[in-house]
């Protein structure tokens, strides 16, 4: 994937912020997001951005949909993944096959191959914690942050296909 990085700087180019590596501020939003229903909503996005920025800690087999998730959020929306995650839940629910449904990803590009960018515009590190949060300013937000996320790493990923 990428060299190791050089001290004080993250796996995903980006510079230790006050919290830490981008792994701190990541493990942070996760506690955070647990007592928090509006800060949940962007679980997947935190998961997928953050895992698709550094892909030595995720399983490549996922990638490629952790992939499909963010353009998907990036063209329509947080409302449109949650409805696409509802989808594979209730599916999974009733009896189907436990499997995920691939279809409402068929219209976005696949994982390009040959490894990680190792460089992205926007990283966790760069998140604000004030107070003792991530959202303390406000849902709205801690929700354009994680999209401007998001953003930056399909940027970096598709930059490869080119």
């Amino acid at each position: 994937m990428t060299d190791s990085p050089t001290p004080g700087q993250c796996d995903c180019g980006a510079i230790a912020g006050p919290l830490g590596m981008c792994v701190d501020y990541y493990h942070g939003i996760l506690a955070e997001e647990q007592a928090d229903p509006q800060m949940y909503r962007w679980h997947a996005p935190v998961v997928c951005a953050y895992l698709l920025q550094h892909p030595s800690m995720a399983h490549e087999k996922y990638l490629d949909g952790q992939f499909r998730q963010l353009q998907l959020l990036v063209d329509k929306g947080l409302d449109a993944l949650l409805r696409v995650a509802a989808h594979q839940v209730a599916r999974n629910k009733h009896g189907a096959q436990p499997s995920y449904d691939m279809a409402p990803f068929a219209a976005y590009a696949p994982l390009p191959p040959g490894g990680s960018p190792g460089h992205f515009r926007a990283s966790f590190c760069e998140l604000p914690f004030r107070d003792g949060s991530f959202v303390s300013d406000g849902h709205l937000a801690y929700g354009r942050r994680i999209e401007i996320i998001a953003e930056a790493t399909v940027e970096s990923w598709r930059s490869l296909q080119s």
